[in-house]
């Protein structure tokens, strides 16, 4: 199993950092976890594309986990010549997202119906709208599905990811909490967002300070990871982004909770598990 993390950033835009967003690799089962701003050219520059995909997972209907997917449908549309069926899971909420997208691609659809003899209808799209403590199989993958805390977003979802020979906990954007502890479990790969609460707390943009209580900050996770029995702690999403000189100081904070090795993200990082 490969986790490649295709987006480490956050709403903040960055110039090195695509929106949120983890692809999970096994043989030629390729599943995306959530679709935050330039994932399909981090997916590019991964080895994979929207016509491999397997699945689409969504953790939440924050705007920076989801802007992309509408790229993501479009571009599985085009390159399946019309064909193929995305598959998206997600908690309730996805399928009103999901037709709001395809209403608002409306004109280009029709425009490229009108252009391409292959395309007779627009993108196939099957939503599957999932409740915390759902166990489903995407090819090799078994996943099941646990509720997290990020209020006042509800519902959100994290995601375990398990095979032949290896598993990873995908939880999005969350505090710490019982469903991340199931996910989590002894999971070969936790990748967890996280903050810096003390330097958020420095910010003089009181909108800023409000993202403390719904992030897990470095030693929450690195707490989770000890607590659960984790092997490897991958850190993503991070905010403020450090810069690669910074990238010791966040694992110290993690190493003062947590025995496994800490892996702080960057685009592309790659972690074989």
């Amino acid at each position: 199993m490969e986790i490649v993390l295709t987006g480490t950033g956050s709403p903040l835009p960055d110039a090195n950092r695509a929106g949120p967003s983890t692809l999970v690799k096994a043989d030629d089962c390729h599943v995306l976890v959530d679709a935050g701003r330039g994932v399909l050219m981090r997916m590019a520059a991964a080895g994979s594309l929207p016509v491999f995909l397997s699945g689409v997972l969504l953790t939440h209907l924050h705007s920076d986990h989801i802007c992309d997917l509408n790229d993501v449908i479009t571009t599985h549309w085009i390159m399946s010549q019309g064909n193929g069926t995305l598959a998206i899971y997600g908690p309730p909420g996805t399928q009103e997202f999901v037709d709001r997208q395809m209403h608002a691609l409306e004109a280009d659809i029709g425009y490229r119906i009108e252009h391409h003899d292959q395309l007779t209808s627009g993108p196939k799209v099957d939503v599957t709208e999932l409740s915390p403590g759902a166990e489903f199989s995407i090819n090799d993958f078994r996943i099941t599905a646990a509720a997290t805390q990020h209020a006042p977003v509800h519902p959100t979802l994290g995601y375990r990811f398990e095979n032949e020979s290896a598993v990873a906990a995908l939880v999005g954007d969350t505090v710490p909490c019982g469903g991340v502890d199931e996910l989590a479990a002894s999971a070969d790969a936790y990748v967890q967002t996280v903050i810096r609460s003390d330097l958020v707390k420095l910010a003089p943009n009181s909108m800023l300070l409000d993202i403390l209580d719904y992030h897990s900050d470095v030693e929450d996770a690195a707490r989770t990871a000890e607590r659960v029995g984790v092997k490897r702690l991958v850190l993503t999403h991070m905010v403020p982004a450090p810069l690669p000189e910074q990238y010791p100081e966040w694992i110290d904070l993690a190493k003062q909770h947590f025995d496994g090795e800490v892996v702080i993200g960057d685009d592309l990082t790659t972690i074989s598990i």
